[in-house]
């Protein structure tokens, strides 16, 4: 089971919207997928209730989370997302314990990236995979990366956090798709909004591949041990 854990002491950094997002592009019969409201506001049980479908489940709270995961796999689910408050109390510390993969969205901004560090902190201490996601980012100028973005990501190479090389561009359908409880794919499929979410979720699947690989080999060099 893979658990994507979106987590930003941040607030605003679009922790909720990248896993409603990637979430309604996730689900389908052959990916059985659950959502994790772990954060007070209630954004993503909002989404939720505006979707009224029952391809993508949803609970609220952090509490017993641990239990709720084992509940989870009992269940069949493949995907977990887990959208966490924008702090560091126990719940997202908790949250981070069980991920597969922590997924930081961070807004190309010196604040944003100095409050990532928090999180990419906790992800270290917890020797959890982790990637950073530009998310709400101006529009490229004739494919080609505005400044602020560049600038963005030199910033998070020099610290030596995995970045994704793609943006999230701050985009009216990616709004206008939340508010009919729907994800970028299924509410224009052909739009610049559906494809940021498409390119994000092939690599996301590769870096999971990856961990995935990773885990057997040490596996494997334990067992043989």
């Amino acid at each position: 089971m893979n658990v994507l854990v979106f987590a930003s002491r941040k607030g605003g950094s679009g922790k909720s919207t990248l896993a409603a997002h990637l979430a309604s592009y996730i689900a389908n019969p052959s990916r059985p997928t659950l959502l994790i409201d772990a954060d007070p506001q209630g954004s993503l049980s909002l989404w939720h209730e505006l979707r009224g479908q029952s391809d993508l489940s949803l609970k609220r709270g952090a509490r017993s989370l641990d239990e709720t995961l084992k509940e989870a796999k009992r269940d069949g689910y493949q995907w977990v997302l887990i959208d966490t408050p924008p702090n560091k109390s126990p719940a997202v510390v908790e949250a981070i314990k069980h991920a597969t993969l922590v997924i930081i969205p961070t807004r190309p901004g010196l604040f944003d990236i100095a409050a990532l560090q928090d999180t990419v902190q906790v992800a270290r201490e917890l020797r959890k995979p982790y990637a950073a996601v530009i998310n709400g980012a101006p529009a490229k100028r004739h494919d080609v990366e505005v400044p602020i973005v560049s600038d963005a990501r030199g910033a998070l190479n020099a610290l030596k956090v995995p970045v994704w090389s793609g943006q999230i561009t701050h985009r009216a359908d990616f709004s206008l798709a939340l508010a009919a409880g729907e994800g970028a794919k299924e509410f224009e499929p052909d739009s610049h909004a559906a494809e940021e979410i498409q390119r994000l979720w092939n690599a996301l699947d590769r870096s999971l591949s990856a961990i995935h690989t990773a885990y057997k080999k040490a596996g494997s060099g334990r067992a043989a041990a």
